[in-house]
């Protein structure tokens, strides 16, 4: 029996990293899942790979008829869905907010806000009618304090915050549960070196997860294991709450003579 058995899922941004985690383990724990991503070769790859209890289909997070269509497709193929993992989000690190373009601040602004709402915006009824469930938020620490060279992408995840808050009050009364996550210093292609470039070195991305009291980089498994606490029964008196996991980067610094 797993924790999930019953369960039916939406993931976006799937295909890889803290997605595709979340979409290995959901299928594990029982759940049937639908996800999707934009990196078509990577997702169907970790569908055929997952089995039968997990399907892949194109998804534009920015995109009201892709989600409409994710949200059919997941009905007429395992049910009405009663778990959404709002998963995809893209990441612009170490530009000023003088020099962040407007076209730049935009895109990270629709992928991660406007791709939360939209994906709660269209799966939500069709949770309703199947008489609950619980939402999933994948937001950041920097959805909790700021971090310079990010105001595009901090902005966003504050909103995935306030979103969740404002949707689990809506939301309750359906029997429908709301709960942000705030990963921070994870291992996934958001963090490599080739994604933020010059903006940091190989010695001082290391040098930052040592830093932290746990004293290395999150996996995106231990994400995952929190997203399904979140979607299980096990979290069912929580909602309109955010749930850090960061190694402890938020708790403070850390004092090397202590």
């Amino acid at each position: 029996m797993g924790r999930l058995d019953g369960k039916v899922a939406i993931v976006s941004g799937g295909a890889r990293g803290q997605g595709e985690a979340e979409v290995r383990l959901f299928a594990a724990e029982g759940a049937k899942v639908v996800f999707g991503d934009v990196l078509h070769d990577l997702g169907e790859a970790v569908a055929a790979d997952v089995g039968p209890n997990a399907h892949y289909l194109p998804l534009d997070v920015t995109d009201p008829e892709a989600w409409q269509k994710a949200v059919a497709e997941t009905t007429s193929r395992f049910g009405p869905p009663t778990v959404l993992v709002n998963n995809a989000g893209v990441l612009l690190f170490g530009v000023s907010m003088v020099d962040t373009s407007l076209e730049d601040y935009m895109r990270v602004i629709n992928i991660n806000q406007v791709g939360v709402f939209l994906g709660m915006k269209y799966t939500v009824p069709a949770m309703i009618e199947a008489g609950g469930g619980s939402i999933v938020n994948i937001s950041s620490t920097n959805g909790i304090a700021g971090y310079g060279g990010t105001v595009a992408y901090t902005a966003s995840k504050f909103a995935v915050r306030g979103m969740t808050k404002n949707a689990a009050l809506e939301l309750g009364k359906h029997g429908i549960r709301v709960n942000s996550i705030h990963p921070g210093g994870v291992d996934t292609a958001m963090t490599a070196p080739d994604t933020l470039g010059d903006a940091i070195s190989d010695e001082e991305r290391e040098a930052t997860f040592a830093m932290l009291p746990l004293g290395r980089v999150g996996q995106p498994v231990e994400i995952a294991h929190l997203a399904a606490y979140l979607a299980s029964d096990d979290s069912s008196y929580s909602t309109g709450a955010e749930f850090i996991a960061d190694g402890g980067m938020l708790a403070g610094v850390v004092n090397p003579e202590v």
